[in-house]
């Protein structure tokens, strides 16, 4: 199999710039690739169970290779890790290690662990400096990205956190290797949403490869993961802080949070997976509201049913709570301005908008349908 070249996407941010190298072989290597950022040898490491028992002794090798030693915290994997009392935990073990302003924090593990660990190095101190190491598609193409960084809480998800730039961004295509299926395909959700968001022909290029990918292809792994981070850092390029475009990125998520929350956070619901059903009931939304035609949620349904992901409510198991009990979880939701939720439609694939113009009527049509299927 041939073996693309790393690539580097630069995030342009000024004084906070730093660059995201996507390629195989960059756990290995990381010794080589952090060492310039330290003002001496020595790292923590954060990481969790599932992820350490995979990548951590590769990691260890490349850190030792060029002299660097590491510390090292293992926490439980899963969602509820997410939280204010495995944050405490983070902090005050940084802290037990002596970590300073000019250390470097690496974060080894998926969207908990980086959004946790980021978390944790913005309060700490007020501000230490870390390096994202994402190990799940969802970290490499989203979360790990544009520096936001945070916890859950029971009233809703990321809704405790702080900007906090990395230094670095390790994008190990080989990382992926580890992943079962279930968690390759809800990282997949997060893939597909930068084509349906703002990139038709993306899209069209993941309708045409995305089996590959998902069957292990590891150049169009690269090459998908590489076209996900340049969009979104373009997009966190423009509006660091999600004063405007940048919160196109969250098509899908008014839905998926609120999802997420009524399935306690729980491996019921993957973020990735409530994603993907929340991309499909915002193209459904659209469509009700005459944005978009009718043919743009159905592509967007058939893809997700080849790619074999949950695309409807009734796919994820247990019981939901009914339509008034999700449209109040939606109304948790970050984007909410002046007590008003605002959506992310589409007036077709690639053509994404902000909007507060949603008759509650409609959403609460679109909610019965969808719990009724």
């Amino acid at each position: 199999m041939t073996t693309a070249p790393i690539e580097d996407v630069a995030v342009n941010l000024g004084a906070r710039s730093y660059t995201v190298r996507v390629g195989r072989g960059l756990i290995a290597r990381a010794g080589a690739e952090i060492a310039p950022l330290l003002r001496r040898p020595r790292v923590a490491v954060v990481t969790e169970e599932t992820v350490a028992a995979c990548q951590l002794d590769r990691l260890r090798a490349g850190l030792s290779a060029y002299g660097i030693t590491c510390e090292v915290l293992i926490l439980p994997a899963g969602e509820g890790t997410k939280s204010w009392p495995y944050l405490q935990q983070t902090v005050e073990w940084l802290l037990e290690q002596k970590v300073e302003r000019g250390d470097i924090v690496i974060a080894l593990g998926g969207g908990v662990i980086g959004d946790l660990v980021g978390f944790a190095a913005a309060v700490l101190r007020r501000g230490v400096r870390f390096v994202q190491i994402p190990t799940s598609l969802l970290a490499q193409v989203d979360s790990s990205v544009g520096g936001k960084t945070g916890i859950n809480s029971p009233r809703g998800k990321n809704l405790i956190g702080a900007f906090h730039q990395p230094s670095l961004v390790l994008a190990d295509i080989d990382a992926l290797d580890s992943l079962p299926g279930r968690d390759f395909l809800a990282g997949y959700g997060e893939v597909v949403k930068y084509g349906l968001l703002g990139d038709a022909g993306f899209f069209d290029w993941l309708d045409t490869n995305a089996p590959a990918m998902a069957a292990g292809d590891k150049v169009l792994r690269q090459q998908a993961v590489r076209h996900a981070v340049r969009m979104k850092a373009d997009i966190v390029e423009r509006d660091e802080t999600e004063q405007g475009d940048r919160a196109l990125l969250n098509l899908g998520h008014t839905f998926g949070h609120a999802l997420e929350a009524a399935t306690g956070f729980s491996d019921r619901l993957l973020h990735g997976e409530g994603v993907a059903i929340g991309c499909l009931l915002a193209f459904d939304l659209s469509a009700r509201l005459g944005l978009c035609s009718q043919e743009a949620p159905e592509r967007v349904a058939e893809h997700l049913a080849r790619m074999g992901m949950k695309r409807r409510l009734s796919d994820i198991p247990g019981d939901l709570p009914g339509r008034d009990a999700l449209i109040a979880l939606m109304g948790q939701d970050k984007k909410v301005q002046d007590g008003t939720m605002r959506f992310i439609l589409a007036r077709g694939i690639g053509e994404s908008f902000v909007t507060a113009d949603v008759p509650k009527a409609a959403l609460e049509a679109l909610l019965d349908e969808a719990l009724s299927l």
